[in-house]
């Protein structure tokens, strides 16, 4: 048994009590979880100052004093220990106000300590109180104090009861390490170690935790990113092989009527570069006889639909059934409306399955699914109900996937005997090194480009001191025949939040806006589903120039007519909300804006959203940005996906480094793919996916 599997309890000074606060507040289990409990900082023990050189700004301090004097002063709660201390630059007073009696009984008049504490001042002198204590000798002149770098530990109010502050949680750590350094084994190969010039594992534990130097501390915290890197992306790229050789999948070897039909005479605008490069790898991808599994990246409005539409014309022509799933019915809804836009009536037959589909609808569905006859199926969690079966489905767009857990996703594979080929699809870019994360055993095709003759949308930051010119832009765009959207972070004022609401708004837009000469639809989480699509359909079918509405409209919305977005308190929102709600507007052929309102107090963060958004349209780029931001525990999508509970190594900032262990990882794939090679042993050994810490929420 590997000792490191071992129960946390049984680690010396630990016991049954100490080890179920540490499970409950920490999550240390066992002495795995302990070792990879990393200091959130250290406190320099290198640096000795000197008594002149003491101020109360200063933090931890360490010093080399002689204590002169020591007398106990004061009685019953008053009492206190006070001893003064100097070097050569001046006097400093030393005190303690608990355990007096035992400090006063070791403490050495006349000998030279080492002390270390939070300096203060009292009566105008230097002063600390209760400081780290060690006799000064030759021994510890050599080793400079009682460690040169001192970890600090997260701790709760909890552990601290069980004596497990910081310093308890070093001891425990200390302990194990003592006991259990020599049964940390290697687990990359050494021929990898060597080449990356990593320091072995071994020597990065023990200087993670206490680290012999700053350079030390580097080498170990470089060691261990790259190990969980590098587990990491061995455990996706080592999924994805297998997956490729377990599932098998319909081969489609024909392109034939539907889909040359549809592209020769009902594509309304011709397809760009990135989309027909799109096609091409789902094209290869469905004819290896393998089952795709496929992410599609494409920032708003850059056409993904028509890319899944024309790859499941592409099933349908070898003889398949199809669907997509979304997961909401406003967007299954979105999905449904512009493909029957797009592949006519009498072309090929398009169903639509939501929770609010009837049940005489439901029914004939149902009967046109088992008899092959329903090539195209859209909707919501509905299409993985038990009661929908399809006599030959063999394609599967899946959108938005992050808003999808595996066992629904896993659900349409079962639907049939082969597998179907599947394509996921996300309009919230994702940067290059989180995708690879995310990801990493999915095939990634990006759409980077917008369709011909769409204008880039214009961004402008108003104040709210500019809030006339923002009502002068929307009449103007009104005046022209647009409409306008108008979105609040809130819908009823909060106490805590000083933000512009929904229902205030609404009042303002009346005001300014009244009618009879301008209509206004109201859109929000809090009305009913039949009220919100109604006043959705008098927006779509114009009957109202304005919608203010809550960021409900993040997704699922298209009208090409609205020109204007106007984002209240936008400094409140995040960048990729405020890229999706941008790409609400700009999908038609006239100049579109994008309105950021704001107080006049921004946070530095707040302002380099709203300076990002003003200066460039690109989705991805916006996507680094929001990585840079927010980290990735908190970017759309990740938080679910369990993926990310990385230890050491962080996906924002070490980009360079995760991009560096891809490589060498799939170099180890084409090299090996059966780990077949004696240095390679050492791969098989590692139980990787405890290692790694990971968690799989994801198709594989």
């Amino acid at each position: 048994m590997n000792p490191f599997d071992t129960p946390i309890e049984y680690l010396k000074g630990v016991g049954a009590s100490r080890a179920e606060v540490l499970k409950k507040e920490l999550g240390i289990v066992k002495f795995d979880d302990l070792l990879k409990f990393y200091p959130y900082k250290y406190i320099d023990r290198t640096k000795f100052y000197k008594v002149r050189d003491i101020n109360p700004d200063l933090p931890y301090v360490q010093l080399i004093v002689r204590v002169t004097r020591k007398e106990v002063l004061g009685e019953n709660r008053s009492k206190r220990l006070v001893a003064q201390a100097q070097d050569d630059t001046g006097v400093m007073e030393l005190a303690w106000f608990q355990a007096i009696n035992w400090v006063e009984k070791g403490l050495q008049v006349g000998k030279a300590y080492i002390i270390f504490g939070k300096p203060g001042m009292f009566n105008g002198k230097p002063q600390m109180s209760h400081p780290e204590m060690e006799l000064y000798s030759s021994q510890t002149r050599d080793r400079k104090g009682n460690m040169t770098m001192q970890p600090a530990y997260n701790s709760t109010e909890k552990l601290k009861q069980f004596s497990l502050d910081s310093k308890g949680l070093q001891k425990l750590t200390a302990s194990l390490l003592e006991l259990h350094t020599k049964d940390i084994y290697e687990n990359l190969p050494l021929y990898i170690v060597n080449r990356y010039r990593l320091m072995s594992r071994q020597d990065a534990f023990r200087n993670i935790h206490f680290p012999e130097d700053a350079n030390k501390l580097a080498e170990a915290q470089h060691r261990l990113k790259f190990e969980e890197l590098f587990l990491l992306q061995f455990k996706l790229l080592k999924n994805k092989m297998l997956h490729t050789q377990k599932f098998k999948g319909n081969i489609f070897d024909k392109v034939g009527e539907y889909f040359n039909t549809f592209y020769n005479e009902k594509l309304p605008f011709p397809l760009t570069n990135a989309q027909k490069r799109v096609l091409k790898e789902i094209r290869v991808d469905t004819q290896r006889g393998v089952q795709m599994n496929r992410l599609l990246q494409g920032d708003v409005g850059s056409g993904k639909t028509v890319v899944a539409l024309m790859s499941l014309l592409i099933a349908i022509d070898n003889g398949f059934q199809t669907c997509m799933m979304a997961p909401t019915e406003i967007l299954a809804n979105q999905h449904y409306q512009t493909i029957k836009a797009l592949v006519g009536d009498d072309f090929v037959e398009v169903g639509l399955l939501t929770g609010s589909t009837k049940k005489k609808e439901r029914n004939i569905l149902h009967e046109r699914l088992m008899s092959g006859e329903l090539k195209i199926l859209i909707g919501t969690h509905a299409l993985i109900e038990d009661t929908v079966q399809y006599k030959n489905l063999g394609f599967v767009v899946i959108d938005e996937q992050h808003r999808f857990g595996v066992e629904q996703r896993s659900k349409l594979w079962r639907k049939n005997v082969v597998p179907p080929h599947v394509l996921v699809m996300t309009a919230t870019p994702i940067p290059r090194t989180l995708a690879m994360t995310l990801y990493g055993d999915l095939d990634v095709s990006v759409i980077d480009e917008l369709p011909a003759g769409r204008k880039p949308i214009e961004t402008v930051h108003f104040y709210e001191s500019q809030r006339l010119r923002m009502f002068g832009m929307m009449r103007e765009e009104i005046a022209k025949g647009r409409q306008v959207y108008v979105v609040y972070p809130l819908i009823q004022e909060s106490e805590k939040l000083d933000l512009k609401n929904l229902e205030e708004g609404i009042e303002v837009m009346r005001h300014e806006f009244p009618l009879p000469k301008y209509n206004i639809s109201i859109v929000h989480g809090k009305i009913q589903a039949a009220v919100k699509e109604e006043e959705m359909q008098r927006f779509i079918a114009h009957k109202a120039q304005i919608m203010v509405a809550t960021t409900v409209i993040e997704v699922g919305v298209n009208v090409p007519n609205a020109s204007v977005m106007i984002i209240e308190n936008a400094e409140r929102f995040g960048l990729s909300q405020l890229h999706q709600l941008r790409g609400r507007v700009g999908r038609g052929a006239e100049q579109s804006y994008c309105i950021l309102m704001s107080g006049n107090k921004l946070s530095h963060d707040g302002r380099k959203r709203l300076d990002t958004m003003v200066r460039t349209n690109n989705g991805f780029e916006i996507a680094e940005i929001d990585l840079e931001l927010r980290g990735p525990g908190n970017i759309e999508g990740t938080q679910q996906s369990g993926v990310l509970d990385l230890k050491i190594a962080n996906i924002a900032t070490d980009q360079e480094l995760l991009i560096q262990v891809r490589k060498c990882v799939e170099g180890i794939f084409e090299k090996d793919p059966q780990l077949a090679l004696p240095e390679h042993q050492v791969l098989h050994q590692a139980n990787l996916s405890k290692q790694a810490g990971l968690s799989w929420d994801k198709i594989s």
